[in-house]
């Protein structure tokens, strides 16, 4: 059985030889780092690296990763494959107004203003390391109609058919033998404006000027039919998630009906066709307590959620429970970890029945902190081995 197909049995509640040994996300920097003081080599801890850092601080126009990082993941796979994991090809589809060279704007004897990667102005005093948000990327109707027009050129220049061809065909052949499965992360239509536009900003424009919030969704709407349906048909994904943190520890910033109206229903537009082009499974990446959101996201054609936050509330027992057909990845309290060997077999056990019924593959509900040394992270991989052996048991 190929990793592919195992992947795609173990997500849809099928009977794999065994389950598919993944990680949720890519590695923490600051956890690799403690790795390696441990003993793992260097090339592996630091080939681990962010997806922004093979780009912050470039200003190159030439730099294929920009927008479409692919080898980015090459060295997140060679750290998973040194702990044994299965290997996940990860890459990501970059909107074309969300990346800008990092640089300092102005310095003063008392502060200094700097544009981050995403074209944000943050603002640190001199004797602080500490930055604050000082302006939005878009603050004004005028402001997205210029960084509209700068994403126009961005797509003229960056994302031919050409470059998406350079960029994402050479996972092909591997792909379509089964060596590996293709996670494809993007950013959704809550997310998005939220970064533009800033958290509390965002919130009021749902009320205050909802035309621009739609105007935002249809332009990334527009970009995902035009090209980034490109690359599905061209690699068919086996899982493509999007970022959405939608939710605090309390629960949604906002309601089902708000959702329906300025998330959902672009979904309800994009996802028919990403599963016509081959896309395996749609899952949402969002934190905190969303419970009250999952009958909406599954109605917009969601398949599942990644990477269910267990400190914020959300039991994959229970939502199993509730919603039978509903596929997790994540889901395993993090913070065990570094509690040693006993705290991890009693998450294992407590999140089994899930694992029994298919449908899921364990993973950290979250980046595994820096607090979890190498020796209790191995612990944990080999007993992961070990619970999804028994993957679809109970089917």
């Amino acid at each position: 059985m190929t990793n592919r197909e195992r992947e795609r049995l173990t997500l849809n509640f099928g009977k794999p030889d065994r389950g598919s040994i993944e990680e949720t996300f890519y590695p923490w920097v600051l956890t690799t780092q403690r790795f390696k003081t441990e003993g793992m080599p260097a090339h592996i801890a630091d080939g681990a690296k962010d997806i922004t850092n093979d780009i912050v601080g470039k200003g190159e126009n030439d730099n294929p990763e920009k927008y479409l990082p692919v080898a980015w993941g090459e060295g997140v796979m060679d750290y998973e494959g040194f702990f044994g994991f299965d290997p996940v090809r990860r890459i990501h589809f970059v909107l074309p107004f969300r990346r800008f060279e990092e640089k300092i704007l102005e310095t003063t004897k008392t502060h200094q203003i700097k544009q981050d990667i995403f074209g944000r102005h943050n603002i640190r005093r001199i004797d602080s390391e500490i930055e604050i948000p000082y302006k939005q990327i878009v603050e004004s109707r005028d402001d997205w109609e210029r960084l509209k027009e700068h994403g126009e050129k961005e797509l003229e220049e960056h994302f031919s058919d050409e470059a998406l061809k350079k960029a994402y065909l050479p996972l092909k052949e591997a792909h379509d033998r089964g060596d590996f499965p293709i996670r494809l992360n993007l950013e959704g239509f809550f997310w998005t404006p939220r970064e533009l536009l800033g958290d509390e900003e965002e919130l009021l424009a749902f009320y205050e000027d909802p035309e621009l919030i739609h105007d935002i969704n249809e332009y990334i709407l527009k970009v995902y039919q035009t090209k980034l349906m490109k690359v599905i048909r061209m690699i068919e994904p086996d899982v493509v998630y999007f970022m959405e943190d939608l939710s605090g520890k309390n629960g949604p910033m906002i309601s089902c009906s708000m959702f329906d109206e300025f998330v959902g229903h672009y979904y309800r537009q994009l996802i028919p066709m990403m599963r016509e082009a081959g896309v395996g499974n749609v899952f949402v990446d969002t934190d905190g307590d969303f419970d009250l959101m999952i009958p909406s996201f599954m109605a917009a054609g969601v398949d599942g959620f990644l990477p269910m936050d267990v400190n914020a509330g959300m039991d994959i027992v229970k939502e199993r429970e509730k919603f039978p057909t509903l596929k997790f990845i994540g889901g395993y309290n993090k913070l065990r970890i570094q509690e040693g060997k006993d705290a991890i077999d009693r998450e294992f056990e407590r999140i089994l029945p899930v694992v029994r019924g298919g449908g899921y593959i364990v993973g950290a509900d979250h980046q595994v902190p820096p607090s979890a040394s190498l020796e209790d992270y191995r612990y944990y991989i080999r007993r992961l081995r070990e619970v999804m052996a028994q993957c679809g048991a109970d089917l």
